[in-house]
């Protein structure tokens, strides 16, 4: 299943959405699931995180209504507002740094300093109030940096509570997966001598267009990753390259750390960066970002000044 998190003109309450795949001959389909909900006379949860903390038997319903359901709202052309699938996070979104090994070597070039292959997960956090639609612009405080990078990432959105997961098991807890542009204030991370602030400036973590559930998304590390800026490519990659792969993320980051359904991973991103280019490359007022998961679909974020 693809779901998403919509709204319309007349009514702007974010809700679940459900994109059916279109038959030959036909388009694809996107079902409002409270609207259908409501015509069919049943219950079932209306928004994202509603139903990744609803279980399976929640999902089994949501399915099972969409399967009979008609179209109830068009796409973006037709006033649908997309936002990200969980437009606001229980908590931070956890995050991956220097998990591709060419863009650790770039990103070590960049800072003068001698890279290395990390031996374990380097674990950093981007804030709630970061999080940001699929085709929202993003306003910048240049006052605060001029130097916004780009970051292609996969997301991965856990469907169910656990600690000290095994690695074995980790792909079980996995929901389901979409896009996240790991946006980055260069000059703010490295001042700051932590990850945090550079990371979470408001709409710094644009995310969608779709949560694709891991049945239909499959093998997590055989996804090309991709970022254009202005039309121009700046990162293409595969999540083969991972340093630590989804399944070991996961047994990682719950050693002694409860993680909950809805919680949210960006799993890192590969070479390509501006931060490590010769010379360095920032996005600027007007510019606009794709960043592209394959099998999800493409963010497309424009750069504006803050106001």
């Amino acid at each position: 299943m693809r779901y998403a998190t919509i709204s319309t003109p007349d009514d702007p309450t974010p809700r679940l959405a459900a994109l059916v795949p279109p038959h030959p001959g036909s388009v694809a389909r996107l079902i409002d699931v409270g609207a259908a909900a409501r015509a069919a006379g049943v219950e079932v949860p209306v928004t994202l995180l509603a139903l990744v903390q609803g279980g399976g038997e929640a999902e089994r319903r949501v399915r099972q209504l969409v399967a009979g359901a008609a179209p109830s709202a068009g796409d973006s052309d037709a006033g649908i507002r997309w936002h990200a699938p969980i437009p606001r996070p229980l908590k931070n979104v956890f995050c991956m740094g220097l998990n591709y090994l060419a863009h650790a070597r770039e990103s070590g070039a960049a800072r003068g300093k001698d890279p290395k292959m990390p031996t374990r997960p380097v674990l950093f956090t981007k804030a709630p109030t970061a999080v940001t639609g699929p085709y929202d612009d993003v306003p910048v405080d240049w006052s605060v940096t001029t130097q916004v990078d780009w970051e292609v990432e996969l997301g991965v959105i856990l469907g169910r509570t656990g600690r000290d997961i095994p690695r074995g098991d980790a792909l079980r807890y996995v929901f389901g997966y979409t896009v996240i542009n790991d946006l980055s204030a260069r000059e703010v991370q490295v001042g700051h001598m932590q990850w945090f602030k550079g990371k979470s400036l408001d709409g710094f973590c644009p995310m969608g267009p779709l949560v694709v559930t891991a049945d239909e998304f499959g093998d997590p590390q055989q996804k090309r990753l991709q970022t254009r800026v202005n039309g121009v490519a700046k990162q293409d990659a595969s999540t083969s390259d991972m340093i630590f792969p989804v399944d070991s993320i996961i047994e990682w980051l719950s050693k002694g750390l409860t993680l909950e359904a809805g919680d949210i991973i960006a799993t890192g991103t590969p070479e390509g960066v501006g931060l490590g280019r010769t010379p360095p490359e920032y996005l600027k007022d007007g510019d606009v970002v794709e960043t592209e998961v394959e099998g999800v679909g493409v963010l497309r974020n424009r750069i504006t000044t803050f106001r």
